[in-house]
């Protein structure tokens, strides 16, 4: 029997983590979740995918929202008063603990690594990579110029950071938090690639 496995892809903005963990699925034959992860909370709680697209590895964003959605909800909407960042957060940690049951799982981002810790088969991986590197990616990926995509690189990052320390009660990117930390920009995408399969191999004795 096919050994039920979890691999947690955490990642600096432009490193080249979401490519990493989706080759990653593919080649381990399991299921990849990134953006999807959102899809299945919204499925999870009946609310709309836009309440945890605002959200999305962001916290503290429910007064930027209710300004935005005013005309919709009034003080006694029960939708209002269920919604809190922290109600958000468990409707998405909900869909991740469902679909690591179902099935072996690549999630990238979303506090997947804290929220699955005491499950077994688990490899937990943070993905870094030079600047110069993660500029050249955004560019490319959101055609905006050098200046613009380093300064969304640096404001993704501490989103990200705040959304991990808050929820997880770790340090996001710190070497302690994973079981295998990585430079993308050291050896390529490819041969990184390579390295963590290894190294997942090896510790889930595949």
């Amino acid at each position: 029997m096919k050994k039920h496995i979890i691999i947690n892809v955490g990642r600096q903005l432009g490193s080249g983590g979401r490519i990493i963990g989706n080759r990653i699925a593919e080649d381990f034959n399991i299921k990849f979740y990134d953006k999807e992860l959102l899809d299945l909370a919204a499925k999870e709680s009946g609310f709309n995918k836009k309440f945890f697209e605002r959200n999305d590895e962001h916290k503290g964003f429910l007064k930027v929202l209710f300004s935005s959605f005013a005309p919709i909800f009034g003080n006694s909407d029960p939708y209002a008063n269920q919604l809190s960042d922290e109600s958000l957060f468990k409707f998405q940690s909900d869909a991740i603990r469902k679909a690591a049951e179902q099935d072996s799982c690549v999630f990238v981002g979303r506090c997947a690594d804290y929220i699955l810790r005491d499950y077994p088969n688990t490899v937990s991986i943070f993905i870094t990579a030079d600047m110069p590197d993660r500029i050249k990616r955004v560019c490319e990926m959101l055609h905006i110029t050098e200046k613009e995509a380093e300064k969304k690189c640096i404001e993704g990052d501490e989103k990200r950071s705040e959304y991990y320390n808050y929820y997880s009660a770790k340090t996001w990117g710190s070497a302690e938090s994973y079981d295998l930390c990585i430079n993308s920009s050291a050896l390529g995408i490819e041969a990184t690639i390579d390295v963590i399969e290894n190294f997942i191999s090896q510790k889930l004795k595949l």
